[in-house]
């Protein structure tokens, strides 16, 4: 079993070099397409020491230089199923986004969807024997969270401060330099099932690629979906994926929850195939030029050629009024809706400030979706696109590219993760020195 926090810190490393050398590809690695982007840094020499909070945080500008999509293979619920299929396709989105951007790329930061994602939040306070907080309290502090049990065969993916209180103060974004006799944190912990993470970097490792960073899409989604006021009020972006569909909270600039139900675009896709009984590729198109939510009176009298090739002259001449395929879409997105409601729920959404909700991803552009979506989930909705970046191509600005563009946003403004700060040996967490010790058995 590979030990994340360690592979976290390695990873953290390896995008300084990348981000140094000035050039790092963002793979989106979904179940209907995999999307690379090619970035450079403009202003990467400035990263190394810089005066914000953690390793990594600080802002590089950057600008996309090459982007390539490919039919995803191999890849289900958002998860590798098949790592052949899935290596060969990487390959294919990346050599392509290379010519693009005409350098080659050795450092890759990848996002996923799926792995039954687990939000915990944690919180730990210590006395400041200086009255000064330093660097070394708030590496104490996190340390000192108490980790729960989550479990045999799962890894923490994020785990992230989201609240610091110095005595009666809270809301502090970085502590330190600030006096005070009492320390508190709350974090936010996102734990994956880790064979998904080994999966995944075992295909980028087999593609002659260096993994430096790894994140979940439901995050990705959310950076570059939810403007600034929501990120910072409180919004739920939900990121309508083809095999999965992500849910992220954030409020204060943090995300505070996140969550994915395995149904997305390809289930809607698969109910008008069995309904009208055509190929998938047939199903695709359809959904995509006639499809819907809201039926009306003139959808019934707007016949609709199914087609075909199988030979056969009256399967082939078949026609379908929308409102039928209106009919067999609606039933499975109300499913995906309320099962989106279910963890907003449990998450306890109501209780934010705000209850703004954003729809992205590509499934997001089913029309009339926003208005179904406002009498489920509640009545602030609306579609999300990603935010513009530089030099990113007219064909990857539609909410499809959310992921990649989120991703890109995140290689460039890291936020505080828990490995970002040196740990002093004598506060380590038991488990990770258990860890420690095994793999160091393990090894020699």
């Amino acid at each position: 079993m590979m030990d994340l926090y360690s592979f976290q810190r390695s990873m953290r490393r390896m995008r300084q070099q990348a981000l140094q050398r000035g050039v790092v590809a963002i793979l989106d690695v979904g179940s209907s397409k995999i999307a690379c982007l090619v970035l450079r840094f403009d202003n990467a020499a400035r990263m190394e020491d810089t005066p914000e909070m953690g390793a990594l945080a600080g802002q590089a500008g950057f600008r996309v230089i090459g982007a390539a999509t490919t039919r995803s293979r191999g890849v289900t619920f958002g998860e590798i199923s098949a790592m052949g299929e899935t290596e060969r396709a990487i390959r294919t989105a990346l050599q392509a986004a290379q010519k693009m951007a005409g350098i080659r790329v050795d450092h890759v930061i990848a996002c996923f969807s799926g792995a039954e994602p687990r939000s915990y939040g944690l919180d730990h306070k210590l006395e400041v024997e200086s009255q000064v907080v330093t660097e070394e309290h708030v590496a104490r502090v996190l340390a000192g969270c108490d980790v729960p049990d989550y479990g045999p065969g799962r890894e923490v993916l994020h785990a992230q401060p989201v609240n610091f209180a110095l005595d009666h103060r809270s809301g502090l974004i970085d502590p330190r330099g600030q006096i005070g006799n009492q320390l508190s944190v709350d974090m936010h912990m996102l734990t994956v099932e880790a064979s998904a993470v080994q999966h995944l970097a075992h295909c980028i490792k087999r593609c002659d690629l260096e993994l430096a960073g790894i994140a979940s899409s439901a995050y990705a989604s959310g950076i570059a979906a939810l403007v600034e006021d929501e990120q910072e009020l409180g919004a739920a972006c939900i990121d309508l994926g083809g095999g999965a569909t992500g849910v992220s909270i954030f409020i204060k600039k943090h995300m505070i929850f996140a969550d994915s139900v395995r149904m997305g675009g390809d289930h809607v896709t698969a109910d008008i195939s069995m309904g009208l009984q055509v190929p998938m590729q047939q199903a695709e198109r359809i959904k995509t030029f006639y499809g819907g939510v809201h039926a009306t009176g003139m959808d019934d009298r707007e016949m609709i050629e199914i087609g075909g090739d199988t030979g056969d002259f009256e399967h082939d001449r078949r026609t379908a009024s929308r409102a039928e395929i209106i009919g067999i879409m609606r039933p499975r997105v109300e499913e995906i809706l309320e099962e989106v409601r279910a963890r907003l729920d449990a998450a306890g959404f109501d209780h934010l400030p705000s209850q703004q909700i954003v729809l992205t991803g590509g499934g997001s552009q089913i029309p009339g979706l926003d208005g179904l979506a406002s009498r489920i989930l509640g009545q602030n909705v609306r579609l999300g696109r990603p935010l513009r970046v530089h030099g990113l191509p007219q064909a990857a600005t539609g909410p499809g590219f959310a992921s990649a563009v989120g991703l890109s946003l995140f290689a460039a403004h890291p936020q505080d993760e828990w490995w970002d700060f040196d740990i002093p040996a004598d506060r380590y967490p038991a488990r990770s020195f258990r860890r420690a010790v095994k793999w160091f058995r393990d090894n020699w």
